[in-house]
């Protein structure tokens, strides 16, 4: 069947040019609003948010006249809260992601605030004003909102109807059996793409991991744009007229692949090529209504909201308490942290870029 999730997870063509690229537009159009309403609050987000619902939902619930506007894909809304710090273009964020959350930090482009409801969910996950953990019930710099693990899917029935023993890990993709049955997602495009980046450096080392991707290649992996290309254009299992049996999706997609009678799913995660992937939001430093922002942190962190994401964003809500839905408790796949391949983000922020520049110069990314 045709899954049903289909969000292009927030692609990013903000790897080797960055800054630099966004620079050359200007910063037309990207002072602060004015407004003498202290009841309006706005909130800018990446473009795969549901901006009308939450927009009418944060209001009802926070008493303020939200607005929601997008900024483009993550890479692109980090770039721009950079870009206009000081001058922010809106009150609060959401869904600047691991692969960019310590470049906010390390900016001064956000406000240090510990929403109200916080669990120890939240702190678990949270990024300090220093870029690191937060212990002791210090503020957040950056409020961990929703997660989910990038990891390698198969459709298990291709490999049945073979008789081919289904790959487990990084290592089986590069072996011949597996030849020209993968399809990737370019890391300086996709976001998605550069988690499976960030965990095959946490899995190879800074010293291993672009010769792995030459053997991805040389194996006859192809690479694609970003996430909606590569599964609903390329696997097997996309709905459309795909022959790569094994792509790059997340834990979750399985519980969006269910037979029509609820009892199976036709995909499956493989949990040891998994690294995790979370979404922050925060208070812009310098917003015209930071009471307001703070407000909407207090909303995206409370159980209303947090219940809304499984299905409204195919991510894993933050707070553990609230109940997913039916398919993700029984078809979405959960890795183990010690099967996770995962860098802490003030390292990512450190490497990224040279990581991206080495792919570039070895296999021509």
């Amino acid at each position: 069947m045709t899954p049903a999730h289909s969000r292009p997870r927030i692609g990013a063509r903000a790897g080797l040019l960055g800054l630099t690229a966004l620079l050359g537009l200007g910063l037309a159009g990207c002072a602060p609003a004015e407004t003498a309403d202290t009841r309006a609050v706005t909130l800018i987000v990446h473009d795969s948010f549901p901006n009308d619902e939450v927009a009418k939902a944060a209001s009802e619930a926070t008493g303020y006249d939200v607005s929601v506007v997008s900024a483009g894909d993550g890479g692109e809304l980090t770039n721009k809260l950079v870009l206009t710090k000081g001058a922010p273009i809106a009150d609060a964020f959401f869904g600047v992601d691991t692969i960019f959350a310590s470049r906010l930090v390390s900016n001064d482009v956000v406000e240090p605030y510990r929403p109200a409801d916080a669990s120890a969910d939240f702190e678990a996950l949270a990024i300090g004003a220093d870029g690191g953990a937060v212990t002791g019930g210090a503020d957040f710099a950056l409020t961990p909102i929703d997660q989910g693990a990038t990891c390698i899917n198969i459709d298990p029935a291709w490999f049945a109807e073979r008789s081919l023993a289904e790959p487990k890990s990084y290592e089986d993709l590069t072996k011949p059996e597996y030849r020209d049955l993968t399809v990737l997602l370019d890391p300086t495009a996709s976001s998605t793409g550069a988690s499976f980046l960030v965990g095959t450096v946490a899995a190879f080392g800074e010293d291993g991991f672009a010769d792995y991707w030459q053997r991805l290649i040389d194996n006859g992996a192809r690479v694609e744009q970003g996430w909606s290309d590569a599964y609903n254009g390329q696997f097997t299992q996309g709905g459309g007229a795909g022959t790569k049996p094994i792509v790059v999706s997340y834990g979750s997609s399985p519980a969006f692949t269910v037979t029509e009678d609820g009892s199976a799913t036709t995909t499956a995660a493989l949990l040891d090529t998994c690294s995790n992937q979370v979404e922050f939001a925060g208070v812009l430093a310098g917003a015209a209504n930071p009471e307001g922002a703070r407000a909407v942190l207090d909303y995206l962190v409370s159980a209303e909201f947090q219940a809304t994401i499984a299905d409204a964003m195919y991510m894993y809500p933050v707070d553990t308490s609230v109940a997913l839905p039916e398919a993700w408790a029984e078809f979405a796949s959960t890795p183990e942290a010690a099967q996770l391949h995962d860098l802490p983000s003030a390292e990512i922020e450190r490497g990224r870029e040279g990581w991206l520049q080495t792919l570039s110069e070895q296999i021509g990314l």
